[in-house]
């Protein structure tokens, strides 16, 4: 990596993580359908050793009865009983930051989130992800010297940090079988391949890969990968960079943990995509574009690991600035979620033709300023949100046959939250 795009990563770094986004330098921060898109069991949250004794408070949200409700398909399902667990990303180095990762649980058939307390020992845990088998959470530190920590859930052990070879990781997603950790550099244009042993700790980096060309977009200083996700088949890994407006697809060795570039999809010059969300059918996938304020369907070959980026469509915030962030798709691939950030929006989109085809719905107020990230709750039912600038998460009721959202009570404060991984 040059000396000089770090230089600008960091310069680009110290702003997002006040502003979030900025002009050219664009400033932008966090995936998939959470702040992890693998899920697993795990156990009630609860204020164990090695947290601090800061226990936020509960949200206003009124109790509601459990029974049955409406799930993603519009059917009927049984509502999940019992709180769930919820963490919480931040900045600890912001002024006004948190502690660490905040610790909480939610209701899952009101909403209600209630603070458990925080696990410190985690440097500006700004972006979450879950290990396929629930036992272990993994953090980027996202910092100038960029590291990655794992976390074990049963006793919330730190069980240490590795370094990713690059400045400002703002993104991080495990592989589905489970053995590698894939992490984006924000600041530095490039992406990282850590082993994970069978305890879910992680090892010495097996990789790292900075995009190099095409040239940076209009107004970017060097390459800025925003976002690393696996595709649906597991085939190939795909890298989100904002500053080449690029995103570059992999075969990852599974022994070896090497990344090997086999394609490139490009966006119009200054599109500056951000997130990359595919939908169930793992045919088509959808392109967040932040500079650019707009949302692509692209086609998606799992044999050759080939997207094909389509037209650029609205976000439903035209007017005024806006920094579109993280896209949603729900589990039955009926419906899609974008957050808006200056807009301060939640924009709604009917999911058509297979997934081929994205038809703009409405836009609902996020009741924050700044939603940096939203997740899905894994039944569908809930849709949180998690306001960078008004520290707090909303927390919305998915309407599974009209895809419209109603929130959930008051947002729960939770200090310069950036993201919310339900479990």
């Amino acid at each position: 990596m040059s000396s000089g795009g770090e230089a600008a990563g960091a310069a680009a770094w110290s702003r997002r993580r006040f502003v979030g986004a900025l002009g050219g330098t664009l400033a932008a921060g966090a995936f998939l359908a959470g702040c992890g898109s693998e899920r697993g069991p795990a156990g009630a949250p609860g204020t164990a050793s090695g947290t601090a004794d800061e226990a936020p408070g509960t949200s206003g949200t009124a109790p509601g009865a459990s029974g049955t409700a409406p799930g993603p398909s519009g059917r009927a399902t049984p509502s999940v009983s019992g709180p769930r667990p919820l963490y919480l990303g931040t900045y600890t180095s912001a002024e006004g930051g948190g502690r660490g990762i905040g610790v909480a649980s939610y209701d899952p058939g009101t909403g209600r989130i209630t603070g458990r307390g925080t696990l410190t020992g985690v440097p500006d845990p700004s972006y979450l992800a879950l290990h396929p088998d629930g036992r272990t959470l993994y953090a980027v530190d996202e910092r100038d010297d960029g590291a990655v920590t794992a976390v074990r859930l049963a006793d919330r052990r730190v069980l240490g940090s590795r370094s990713t070879g690059g400045a400002a990781p703002c993104h991080l997603s495990v592989h589905p079988g489970g053995r590698w950790l894939l992490s984006a550099n924000y600041g530095s244009g490039s992406v990282a391949v850590h082993p994970i042993d069978a305890s879910g700790a992680l090892g010495e980096r097996a990789d790292l890969v900075t995009h190099g060309s095409p040239a940076p977009g209009p107004g970017q200083q060097g390459p800025h990968a925003h976002q690393v996700v696996t595709s649906p088949d597991g085939g190939h890994v795909l890298a989100v960079d904002l500053g080449t407006d690029t995103v570059y697809g992999y075969r990852l060795d599974q022994r070896s943990g090497k990344l090997t570039e086999v394609s490139q999809a490009r966006t119009r010059p200054g599109t500056g995509p951000r997130h990359l969300s595919f939908h169930p059918g793992g045919r088509h996938a959808y392109l967040v574009g932040e500079v650019g304020n707009t949302v692509m369907v692209c086609g998606y070959d799992p044999a050759s690991g080939r997207l094909t980026v389509g037209a650029p469509q609205s976000t439903g915030a035209e007017s005024g600035t806006n920094y579109p962030a993280q896209f949603a798709v729900t589990g039955d691939g009926r419906y899609a979620f974008l957050a808006n950030r200056g807009h301060n929006t939640l924009a709604r989109y009917a999911v058509e033709a297979d997934g081929a085809r994205l038809r703009l719905l409405g836009t609902t107020d996020v009741a924050g300023d700044f939603p940096r990230q939203i997740a899905l709750s894994p039944d569908g039912r809930l849709l949180f949100a998690a306001n960078q600038k008004s520290g707090t998460v909303s927390v919305f009721h998915v309407d599974g046959r009209t895809g419209d959202l109603r929130l959930a009570g008051r947002p729960f404060p939770s200090p310069v939250a950036v993201c919310a991984l339900p479990l």
